[in-house]
């Protein structure tokens, strides 16, 4: 099997660096003694960062990119017709997938926490990160956002705790090597990979098997599918919820003017602290829950983590307000599938907006496919929905699914819905109809985030 380590200050290659796990990896490698090189499709604020560093990244995947190089290392993304993957095979370069890459990297860690879930992992991650950081406890990271505490989204750090994203794309979390495995929910996604939900669920229990049996479980008490998993469990299992059914579960919430939860975190009846969030939505005092939890049984103080929590500011591209324009104020978020959306949603419309545009640039073929129906209802809490083309990433048009058909749904559920398909049609369309004091929340994980900033370089019309 490939080691990472046979590697150590030799050049890795990574097709697809600018990608938001692979450029922390990248990082990550650097500061352990690696020469990176890389390409992208692409420019982008990440490969400007990592070039920043010293690392080559080549835009645009090419066959001359790949000589010189010990080890390609690529994302589950970037399929094996890739020139550059094609290339590393005639050399005879051993290849090695991101995720496989992110377990390695975890392994001689006292502690793995590992977050998982259909919704919230970059979040929560994110949050128990800054936590254990704040604790003083040097932990290595590696989180698919960008944030602030870590100046990115990794951390070489100590040898005591690791603390990754575990994402069930592909598989990629049953690479991780936890101690604490953190569930958040199970949820359909993906279903080009799975085919369905019973499928996923299985790749969940198969993920948290890889416990050992002093290990620790963490998950959401109130999804039926955890509780399933859970109950065939030998290890030490926890949940967090809403319900005083769970074992950590909020008392005395209350929520500011602006949607932020404050409460009393309780464990079996006994409170622990006291967490005033900075951070909005329901969802996230179970984000908080959890992040509280796997802190403290990673050796974090319960009321430094507390404290730490109630300064969380959040991730990059989760509800982040980019700028305000002609007195309208635009947020973006990271969300691409219709829970996450509606999630989104449901924060931009406690910050009590005059009127709320939601623009949706939907994620892949297949996943719009598979979840046509809940995307045609996700918007409702919006005054105006904007959609653009579908945003392909690794697929290629089948030319049976188009935005067009997601706005016609939308409108027969009485959504005020429009196709604008390029950035420059939904800004013109938006500029057209606002008004001061109105919110706007661009939504996907594609590269709907560079409209925000086209129309804030483009800034006010008047």
């Amino acid at each position: 099997m490939t080691d990472i380590l046979d590697y150590q200050g030799k050049r890795v290659h990574m097709v697809g660096i600018g990608g938001s796990s692979m450029s922390g990896l990248a990082e990550m490698l650097l500061k352990e003694g690696y020469i990176v090189t890389g390409s992208d499709n692409a420019n982008s604020h990440a490969v400007e960062r990592l070039r920043r560093q010293g690392i080559e990244v080549s835009v645009g995947h090419a066959a001359q990119n790949v000589p010189g190089a010990q080890l390609l290392v690529f994302s589950a993304a970037i399929s094996p017709e890739n020139v550059e993957r094609q290339e590393a095979e005639r050399l005879g370069i051993p290849q090695m997938e991101r995720s496989t890459l992110l377990g390695q990297l975890m392994r001689g860690h006292k502690n793995a926490v590992c977050v998982s879930g259909t919704h919230g992992k970059t979040t929560t991650s994110s949050m128990i990160a800054e936590t254990l950081l704040e604790c003083g406890l040097d932990p290595a990271v590696s989180i698919g956002g960008r944030l602030d505490a870590l100046g990115g989204g990794s951390r070489v750090g100590g040898k005591e705790v690791f603390v990754a994203e575990a994402c069930e794309f592909h598989g990629s979390f049953l690479e991780m090597h936890p101690t604490v495995a953190v569930v958040l929910n199970i949820e359909a996604d993906h279903l080009d990979w799975y085919g369905d939900i019973e499928h996923i669920e299985a790749a969940f229990g198969d993920f948290l098997r890889l416990l050992p049996e002093n290990g620790l479980a963490l998950g959401w008490g109130e999804d039926e599918r955890v509780r399933r998993l859970f109950g065939k469990l030998s290890c030490e299992h926890r949940t967090f919820g809403m319900e005083k059914t769970n074992d950590y579960y909020p008392e005395n919430l209350t929520y500011s003017e602006n949607g932020c939860p404050r409460f009393d975190c309780m464990f079996r009846g006994e409170k622990q602290a006291h967490i005033a969030l900075r951070v909005a939505g329901a969802f996230n005092v179970l984000n908080a829950l959890a992040a509280f939890a796997a802190s403290v049984a990673s050796g974090a103080d319960r009321q430094a983590a507390a404290e730490s929590l109630s300064r969380f500011a959040g991730v990059h591209r989760r509800f982040e307000l980019t700028g305000i324009i002609d007195g309208v104020k635009m947020y973006h978020d990271y969300g691409h599938n219709p829970t996450e959306m509606k999630a989104a949603l449901s924060v931009a419309r406690m910050q009590k907006p005059n009127r709320l545009w939601a623009v949706m640039q939907p994620h892949t073929y297949s996943r719009v496919k598979s979840l046509f129906q809940d995307y045609l209802t996700c918007t409702l809490a919006a005054d105006f929905t904007l959609v653009t083309d579908i945003y392909a990433a690794r697929e290629k048009d089948p030319g049976d699914i188009k935005a067009e058909m997601v706005v016609a749904g939308m409108r027969e559920h009485g959504i005020n819905a429009v196709h604008t398909p390029s950035f420059n049609d939904t800004e013109n369309y938006l500029r057209a109809h606002w008004q001061p004091g109105d919110l706007v929340l661009t939504m996907g994980c594609g590269n709907i985030n560079l409209l925000n900033e086209q129309m804030q370089l483009h800034g006010d019309t008047k």
